[in-house]
C-alpha cells in the first residue's frame, strides 16, 4: 500500500470509528444532550493520526452528515447541528486537531521513552483538556441559545453530567495510546516511516500533525 492510500484508508478507518461510536447513545431524562463515545472517537483519531489527520477524519463525518447522510445516531441534515448538540458536533473537529497538535510535541520530548507512566499522565490531561474540555465552549452556549436556558441552566444540561465519563473516556485512550502510540509511526507519519524504512533518518522521533 502506497503512502498515499494508506494515509486515505487510516483517515476513513478512524471517521468510520467515530460513526460506530456515535450509535451509542445514552438519553438523560434531565438533559437533551445524550451520553455518547464520541469524544473518545475524537481523542483517538486526534493521538493516532495527528493534528491534519485527526482534523479530517472528524471533519469529513461531520461534513457528510451535514449534507444529509445519517451518520452521527442514524441522523443526518443541517437540523442535527441545529439542536442542541449543534456546538458540540462542530467544536470535534477542532478538538481533533488539537489532541494531534498536543500529542505530537509530547512524542517529540521522547518521554514515553524516559518515564512511561508521566508520559500516560500527559496523555490523560491532553485527551481530557483537548478532546474532552475543548468541546464546551462551544456546546453549552449553543445549548443555552437552542433551549433558551440560562447559563447555569445550560452547564446543569450540558456539562456536569457529562465530567465524570470524560474522565474515564480520557482514562481509557491515554492508557490505549500510551502502550500503542511510540509504535505508530506508519501511522502518524507514513512518509518519513517509509523514508526511515528505505534507509533514511529514523522516524522514531516524528511528531503527528
Amino acid at each position: 500500500m502506497n503512502v498515499p492510500i494508506r494515509g486515505i484508508v487510516f483517515t476513513a478507518l478512524f471517521a468510520a470509528l467515530f460513526i460506530v461510536m456515535s450509535m451509542v447513545k445514552i438519553p438523560l431524562p434531565f438533559s437533551p444532550v445524550p451520553i455518547t463515545l464520541q469524544n473518545l472517537a475524537v481523542m483517538l483519531a486526534g493521538a493516532f493520526l495527528g493534528a491534519r489527520g485527526g482534523f479530517l477524519s472528524i471533519g469529513l463525518v461531520i461534513a457528510l452528515t451535514a449534507l444529509g447522510l445519517p451518520l452521527l445516531h442514524g441522523q443526518g441534515g443541517l437540523s442535527l447541528f441545529l439542536g442542541p448538540t449543534g456546538g458540540f458536533l462542530l467544536a470535534f473537529p477542532f478538538c481533533a486537531a488539537a489532541v494531534g497538535w498536543c500529542a505530537g510535541r509530547l512524542l517529540k520530548t521522547g518521554l514515553h521513552r524516559k518515564n512511561r507512566a508521566l508520559f500516560t499522565l500527559a496523555l490523560f490531561f491532553i485527551f481530557l483538556g483537548c478532546g474532552s474540555l475543548l468541546s464546551y465552549p462551544a456546546g453549552v452556549p449553543w445549548l443555552a441559545h437552542v433551549y433558551n436556558l440560562s447559563f447555569a441552566g445550560a452547564l446543569a444540561a450540558g456539562f456536569t453530567p457529562f465530567i465524570g465519563g470524560d474522565v474515564v473516556k480520557a482514562v481509557v485512550a491515554a492508557v490505549a495510546s500510551a502502550a500503542l502510540l511510540p509504535r505508530a509511526g506508519a501511522l502518524l507519519h507514513p512518509a518519513k516511516t517509509a523514508r526511515f524504512a528505505d534507509g533514511g533518518t529514523d522516524a522514531g522521533g516524528t511528531r503527528a500533525g
